[in-house]
């Protein structure tokens, strides 16, 4: 397999799984603004859309978009937490819990776009404050420190790497300890500390 990844964007999430997983793997980093690879490609004609992550898991077979790229590589490995039977609840509470993490994703990370207004930043703001005290809420109806009962799984990954923007976009999550431990919790797995190294973000 063949990940495209920018440095410290969503594409992290799958870059930790890969890493939890052990599968196989080549890194691809991308230049977003350009949409250049790092050797020089366009990266539009491997992913049209021109986002990250993209992964490739055979020659010329692309996959797009954190949902499908991270259930794959659940499905690839031997941790029934990453790859719940399909067609089960629990698969589809995988799911779910992705698909939440990408209403967080889209709330936080559109301060990212250049010269926000300030009146888009305050409407945003508050859209992120519902979003995170959602996932204060789900953590705390848990038994764990995770978003599902079975424990750590690509949900938390992804989540763990959108609430790591909030350093740089200076937003105070302090008033959301679980979201916090998430967070800390999953960047201090060795998969995650091995992942920010190849990215050359510590």
């Amino acid at each position: 397999m063949k990940l495209y990844y920018a440095p410290g964007a969503c594409s992290l999430a799958a870059h930790i799984m890969l890493n939890e997983t052990g599968l196989p793997h080549e890194l691809v980093q991308v230049n977003l603004k350009e949409k250049k690879t790092a050797d020089g490609r366009d990266y539009t004609a491997i992913n049209p859309r021109g986002a990250v992550p993209a992964l490739e898991v055979s020659p010329g077979v692309v996959l797009t978009q954190n949902v499908a790229v991270l259930t794959y590589i659940g499905q690839q490995s031997d941790n029934k937490a990453f790859h719940p039977t399909p067609d089960t609840i629990e698969f589809y509470r995988l799911l779910e819990a992705v698909g939440f993490c990408e209403d967080v994703h889209s709330a936080i990370g559109a301060l990212f776009a250049p010269d926000v207004p300030d009146v888009t930043r305050e409407k945003l703001l508050v859209l992120i404050k519902r979003r995170l005290t959602q996932v204060e809420a789900q953590l705390a109806s848990g038994t764990n420190s995770y978003l599902l009962p079975v424990g750590f799984t690509q949900a938390d990954a992804l989540m763990a790497v959108i609430l790591n923007w909030t350093g740089p976009l200076k937003i105070d999550i302090s008033a959301y300890p679980k979201a916090v431990a998430l967070r800390d919790s999953v960047f201090g797995r060795p998969a995650a500390q091995k992942a920010l190294k190849e990215e050359g973000l510590i």
